[in-house]
């Protein structure tokens, strides 16, 4: 199998190789899911669109509303160490922090890890519960899609063939907001999430308010637990433990080398609780 490897300085470069090879191409940034795709033949692309010689694909930078911008070749060990990340959101950087090993954290890009797609993966759990959104271009220009909703499926986004992932965008954070990632693994650090939970709200007298609550590893693409969030709206910690409970109810896990599906909703339980205890210590 032969394939051509095309790499265009420009965003329009790219955009204009993507159409060009259609449904034929795919689009490189880290390579570490690539990598991986390809031995195990799930891929044949004839053309790879690598974006790596693209200038400011790795940029990450304060926006003008306290928030971040975070362009899609950034590897996730750039934003672990990231000042401007970590002075605004360093849950961001703890839940990147934690993605497999060093190597492949040198490797792997944010933008990538959301274009993948993989349910278990997590930086896309901490940037739903952030309220991230993706900044798409294609040949109709420029959108901007949450997170929550660009991931659809097992590797599946909506973003279309022709279409890349630009940057990511994280609001900034309230004075009262506080975050928390936190996974489970029953291997090692390194392995996927047999569980991970996000969570984000504001902690005010006492009181939780305007929670997110996202799971990973436990469904198709990181699920929300709205009910969770709507249990403990205005509520204080003792209602932390029966409103972890309704977790169960709001994922789909299932039966796999991590566990079984019962398994993963018990600890889908227990690691919600301990998530949304983490906001108030």
């Amino acid at each position: 199998m032969t394939i051509a490897y095309h790499e265009p300085r420009t965003w329009d470069e790219a955009l204009a190789s993507l159409r060009e090879h259609g449904d034929d191409a795919a689009v490189l940034a880290g390579g570490t899911a690539y990598t991986l795709l390809l031995r195990q033949g799930l891929i044949r692309p004839g053309d790879v669109v690598g974006l790596r010689r693209i200038p400011d694909a790795a940029r990450i930078a304060a926006d003008a509303h306290g928030g971040l911008s975070i362009g899609t070749m950034a590897t996730h060990n750039a934003v672990v160490g990231s000042q401007t990340v970590r002075r605004t959101w360093p849950e961001l950087a703890d839940a990147a922090s934690k993605v497999a090993t060093v190597r492949v954290r040198n490797q792997a890009t944010l933008g990538g890890s959301v274009a993948h797609a993989d349910p278990a993966s997590d930086a896309p759990v901490m940037l739903c519960a952030l309220d991230a959104q993706v900044v798409v271009i294609g040949a109709n220009g420029r959108r901007r899609v949450p997170v929550d909703e660009l991931l659809v499926d097992t590797f599946t986004t909506s973003l279309a063939p022709d279409e890349l992932i630009h940057s990511l965008e994280i609001p900034g954070r309230s004075p009262a907001a506080r975050a928390s990632y936190l996974k489970f693994t029953l291997r090692s650090v390194d392995d996927y999430a047999t569980v991970s939970v996000a969570v984000l709200g504001e902690v005010i007298d006492g009181m939780l308010r305007g929670l997110r609550v996202y799971l990973g590893g436990v469904g198709p693409r990181p699920m929300r637990a709205r009910a969770v969030e709507s249990a403990l709206d205005g509520q204080r910690a003792e209602r932390i433990a029966d409103a972890a409970a309704l977790v169960r109810g709001e994922v789909d896990p299932i039966d796999d080398v991590r566990g079984t599906a019962s398994y993963k909703r018990e600890m889908s339980r227990v690691w919600t609780e301990r998530a949304l205890r983490s906001l108030l210590a």
